[in-house]
């Protein structure tokens, strides 16, 4: 049994190490997160969002700019229009118009004066564009988040699966040695049958490691938009864990996290929509100016340019002032909102940072622990053949190389999974 301790170990060993990267088909996180923001269903509504937001501030910045309406009609009275009066006593009517007449009009109308309603609304939408646009960036880095857990998830099952099947190769190289000593007579049948069960709950544990491998690798290629039964090979390799002070980090969080950013922008976008709502009750002057076509052969001139300056003052609304009050108390809660997000992300980031001190901490631990659980279970075989030691003996010895085996790689990728956390916790994932 103890023949092939050497190279199962190396085996389980180079899980840890980058063997996967010699293959051309291997993918890398960087090439992960490209993927999935190039496909992912989320990123591309982020991404409709910006571009609605852009449409939306080229709209409110067309009020600035000159109108042109056009119309025509056409227009039939069931009598003539006629008009009377008195002339040296007699009455006397003539006709004033046609009783069927075409009427058309081009007016341009330029705003000149609007107290900033037209301002506010622009610095309203450019603010509400940097907020979408932060919102933007902030679904890419969930959605690097969501693939990178999926990522090291898979890389985790598969370490898993490998420790799960050393364990059933080296409780079948003992079950054999059992089995030889029993034929000699030397042990009970007992230990074969005891052997044994735990043998085929070694192969159960291979099954449903193999089954979790699948299902977490299906979750990663839904992430990434693709089929679910592709294959996944993946590259060991993560980003670096950042190397400022706790301290920095948090600050440097609230300065990088998009999310403030979006609620500071949204903040500001209320605001200015309240401002642009106090100034609709100023006064508001435009130029108008155009031609005008009355069919009327009774009138000396049918057509005729025209020019005006329109002032509109709102000396009483009983709707805007209560709007621009809506929207002012909308901002304050959203300035609440980004208060309590700024403590939340500071939390972030200093369990992100703990999480990633105790793994370093579990992979001394571990790391010196797996050395002597096979140490522990060479010797406890050597003593069984020896008949100083007893089968329950060195199923525990395996069972306590197998847990440490398990332990060693969980905290390795729960390492990986914390330096990953705490990036996204500053905003630089």
């Amino acid at each position: 049994m103890l023949m092939n301790n050497n190279c199962l170990i190396a085996g389980l060993m180079s899980v840890l190490i980058i063997l996967t990267a010699t293959e051309a088909s291997a993918e890398t996180l960087e090439d992960a997160w490209s993927i999935a923001i190039e496909n992912n269903h989320q990123i591309k509504s982020a991404k409709a969002d910006t571009s609605a937001s852009e449409q939306q501030l080229n709209s409110v910045k067309g009020q600035r700019l000159p109108s042109l309406n056009v119309s025509s009609g056409y227009t039939q009275f069931s009598e003539t229009p006629t008009a009377k009066t008195q002339i040296d006593g007699q009455t006397a009517q003539f006709n004033t118009s046609q009783a069927g007449s075409v009427k058309a009009q081009a007016i341009a109308s330029v705003p000149i004066f609007t107290s900033g309603r037209i301002s506010h609304s622009i610095d309203a939408a450019e603010a509400s564009l940097q907020a979408v646009q932060s919102n933007e960036i902030t679904s890419v880095l969930n959605i690097k988040m969501q693939v990178a857990e999926a990522y090291v998830t898979v890389l985790r099952k598969e370490s898993a699966l490998q420790v799960a099947q050393s364990h059933v190769d080296m409780l079948g190289q003992h079950m054999k040695d059992v089995n030889n000593l029993f034929d000699q007579g030397v042990v009970a049948r007992n230990d074969v049958l005891a052997a044994n069960v735990e043998l085929v709950n070694a192969q159960q544990l291979v099954v449903q490691a193999n089954n979790q491998l699948d299902v977490a690798r299906a979750h990663y290629n839904r992430l990434l938009d693709r089929n679910l039964a592709n294959a996944v090979k993946l590259v060991h390799q993560f980003p670096n864990v950042p190397k400022e002070t706790l301290s920095d980090l948090s600050s440097n969080a609230l300065k990088m996290r998009p999310e403030l950013a979006a609620l500071a922008q949204q903040t500001e976008s209320l605001e200015q929509q309240a401002e642009s709502a106090k100034a609709d009750l100023l006064p508001q002057v435009a130029v108008n100016g155009g031609y005008q076509y009355q069919e009327n052969r009774y009138q000396a001139f049918q057509g005729m340019w025209m020019a005006n300056v329109g002032v509109e003052w709102k000396i009483f609304d009983g709707s805007s002032r209560h709007r621009s009050d809506t929207i002012t108390r909308q901002a304050i809660s959203l300035k609440e909102q980004r208060d309590d997000l700024t403590t939340m992300i500071g939390l972030e980031v200093r369990q992100a940072w703990l999480d990633f001190q105790e793994t370093q901490k579990r992979i001394t631990v571990t790391q010196q622990a797996i050395a002597q659980a096979d140490e522990n279970l060479k010797v406890t075989a050597d003593r069984y053949q020896q008949g100083l030691s007893t089968n329950t003996d060195v199923l525990k010895a395996e069972d306590l190389r197998t847990t440490t085996h398990g332990n060693f790689n969980d905290a390795n990728y729960d390492a990986a999974l914390a330096v990953l956390h705490l990036r996204r916790a500053i905003g630089i994932l």
